[in-house]
């Protein structure tokens, strides 16, 4: 998650904004550059409460993934919804007196050089923006990756455009898949140790499987029922690697010939990959075909994630 701007009359805006993207990091830094004592105070009290909501979202999501699934709403728009929710709960729980982020203030200003109430100078504006940075996962393409589909489109793009213009496949069509299987990064497949096994296609680990392994519980459908079964995946050792191995399966497994074929209509493309057996749901290609729509949808019309009712 990025961090919310503090400029003029949007601060009061910008402590109920769920996501946003990387300018309103340099805003922060910006701010606690200009060389005024008050400026530095509200910048570092910034940082910290969105450092503080950045926790407490980590905390909020843990708690969400013990707690027993009825069913009902699972998949990507139930999934959306929770995440939705989420952000909001821990941007209100965040910024409390007496809270975590007071002890967070207190050790920004001191890596600031201060007590918070003096200027900085660039290098501790540099300080200040790694600090940000360590708590912000999407410029590390070996962490997870953010929810909700805004984001996860975004950090994503451009390793999809990058497998997209060796493949033929459309990064919009990739990118949908992706996240209509992970539900838009909530529900990636991990490995035993809880680490991320970078697989966002559900793709299972066969016989002919040499790489990494990770056994997970998932739903499959067996004459049209859901069953829980443990199953197989592949894991990988970036994200990257996972679209890569996807274009792979699609362009060279002659099942989905079909399928090639039909990259100019989301529909068609995910009707025949559904004829081809990529998965066991009976509305997979509606589902699926809904999802890479709202992939380009969000490419046609990029947008900041932000809960209903606020503003940007």
């Amino acid at each position: 998650m990025a961090f919310s701007s503090l400029s003029g009359a949007g601060t009061a805006a910008a402590r109920q904004a769920l996501a946003v993207d990387g300018r309103s990091l340099n805003a922060l830094k910006l701010q606690a550059g200009q060389g005024d004592a008050q400026a530095t105070r509200d910048a570092t009290r910034e940082a910290a409460r969105q450092l503080e909501s950045l926790f407490m979202r980590e905390l909020i999501k843990s708690m969400r993934e013990a707690t027993a699934k009825s069913g009902l709403l699972d998949g990507a728009e139930g999934n959306l919804a929770n995440d939705l929710f989420d952000q909001q709960l821990s941007v209100q729980m965040s910024g409390r007196p007496g809270g975590l982020a007071d002890a967070i203030q207190r050790q920004l200003s001191r890596q600031l050089g201060g007590d918070g109430q003096t200027t900085i100078d660039a290098g501790s504006t540099l300080s200040l923006d790694a600090t940000l940075r360590k708590a912000a996962p999407a410029d590390n393409p070996r962490a997870s990756a953010p929810k909700g589909r805004e984001n996860f489109v975004q950090h994503h793009r451009a390793a999809a455009e990058r497998v997209a213009q060796d493949s033929g496949i459309p990064a919009s069509f990739m990118l949908g898949q992706a996240g209509h299987e992970t539900g838009w990064g909530r529900s990636e497949i991990r490995n035993k140790d809880g680490s991320n096994a970078f697989n966002l296609f559900g793709i299972k680990a066969g016989k002919g499987w040499t790489g990494k392994v990770a056994e997970v519980t998932t739903t499959e459908y067996v004459n049209g029922q859901p069953r829980k079964v443990t199953a197989r995946f592949r894991a990988y050792g970036s994200y990257e690697e996972s679209f890569r191995d996807y274009a792979r399966l699609i362009n060279d497994n002659p099942r989905y010939e079909k399928a090639r074929a039909k990259t100019h209509s989301a529909a068609a493309y995910a009707a025949e990959l559904q004829k081809a057996g990529y998965a066991t749901d009976p509305q997979y290609a509606t589902k699926l075909a809904r999802a890479i729509q709202s992939t380009q949808s969000v490419a046609r019309n990029p947008v900041v994630a932000q809960a209903p009712g606020t503003q940007a």
